[in-house]
């Protein structure tokens, strides 16, 4: 499985991003998609998960109300929609995908990650 992170950039406080995240090689059913993020010095945390289907998704309590994420089955992406954004929302963003479909997303549950695309909000 590869994953291809892609959509960050430079953006000013208030203003918003789409990443996107696309699958080859595999498709994303029976899975749970993730994007988890990692600033200089910190952990990588979670950020959202949609599960393939669509029935389920998780939010950080952070992000809650500013980011949506969704997917594309016809064209096997997960997209993460970011608004209103935060100088403290800067990061490396990673998407992962994972056979766990619930509960909290943690990194140590995803097998396959795509390189990260980083995120810079200026304030």
């Amino acid at each position: 499985v590869q994953l291809q992170a892609s959509g960050g950039g430079l953006v000013q406080v208030g203003g918003s991003l789409r990443l996107s995240c696309a699958s080859s090689g595999r498709t994303f059913s029976r899975s749970r998609v993730g994007w988890f993020r990692q600033a200089p010095g910190k952990e990588r945390e979670s950020v959202a998960a949609i599960t393939w289907s669509g029935a389920s998704t998780y939010y950080a309590d952070s992000v809650k109300g500013r980011f949506t994420i969704s997917r594309d089955t016809a064209k096997n992406t997960v997209y993460l929609q970011m608004n209103s954004l935060k100088p403290e929302d800067t990061a490396n963003y990673y998407c992962a995908v994972s056979g766990v479909l619930f509960g909290e997303p943690l990194p140590k549950q995803y097998d396959y990650w795509g390189q990260g695309t980083q995120v810079t909000v200026s304030s």
